[in-house]
């Protein structure tokens, strides 16, 4: 049985290599975005029938270009993962402005981008997916989270609004939104404190936080359910994480 064409944004580490591998095991063809397109060669991947491709979701000609030379091999785009993101934690009073816009960049209008380039194709095919990943940080408030909250927010925001638009053309939209994960999220943050107080939080859920795997899981639930089921969105985080 031929099998569907699947697009991942940040692809390279964290939830999308995990989405990446899953993928791959069940046979999919996929085309797999990120920056450190390098990082994504090194993954026990068999790349028979994955494409990689650096793509910044900032700019969506780069995404366009990519996912239309992946389609004219493996044909069009059934399942895009807008994974994508980037977490900068600091207070609001002394954080730099540019890492506020640099989150609502890629949190927000990275998922705007590559929507627009797939929906189209889905909504004239009646038939597609695309998997938003937020964060629990898109539904409640965290210390030292303001701008990537604002972001998240405004993920679960256009996620089911688009939802509500597409729902009679046979499209599904939904959201898989993780709690504290065990990823490179974190790294970017130059805020010290912010980063000290975000670890002494993981302490109390013993040091260790959600697996990724467990989240590339929920992705491949989602999209495994018929077409004509859509669950549109998994809040999933350690069971010792308490908000």
């Amino acid at each position: 049985m031929t099998k569907n064409l699947i697009v991942i944004t940040g692809a390279s580490s964290g939830f999308g290599a995990e989405m990446a591998k899953l993928f791959n095991n069940q046979g999919y063809p996929m085309l797999l975005l990120a920056r450190r397109t390098e990082r994504i060669k090194a993954l026990p991947l068999d790349f028979t029938n994955v494409r990689v491709a650096g793509a910044d979701v900032t700019n969506q000609e780069e995404l366009r270009t990519a996912i239309s030379a992946a389609e004219a091999e493996f044909g069009p785009v059934d399942l895009l993962v807008n994974n994508a993101g980037v977490m900068l934690l600091g207070n609001v009073t002394t954080q730099d402005s540019s890492q506020w816009q640099q989150m609502l960049n890629v949190n927000v209008m990275g998922v705007l981008n590559g929507i627009q380039v797939v929906l189209p194709g889905m909504i004239e095919r009646e038939h597609g997916t695309i998997i938003n990943i937020s964060s629990l940080a898109g539904k409640k408030t965290f210390v030292n989270h303001a701008a990537y909250v604002a972001s998240k927010f405004g993920v679960h925001g256009l996620s089911e609004t688009i939802r509500e638009e597409v729902s009679g053309h046979n499209v599904r939209i939904a959201m898989v939104a993780p709690g504290a994960a065990e990823t490179e999220l974190l790294v970017h943050t130059t805020d010290k404190q912010a980063v000290t107080d975000y670890n002494g939080w993981k302490q109390t859920m013993g040091g260790i936080t959600l697996n990724p795997r467990h989240v590339a899981e929920a992705v491949n639930f989602i999209y495994s359910m018929p077409q004509s089921v859509n669950v549109r969105e998994i809040d999933i985080a350690a069971t010792r994480q308490d908000s």
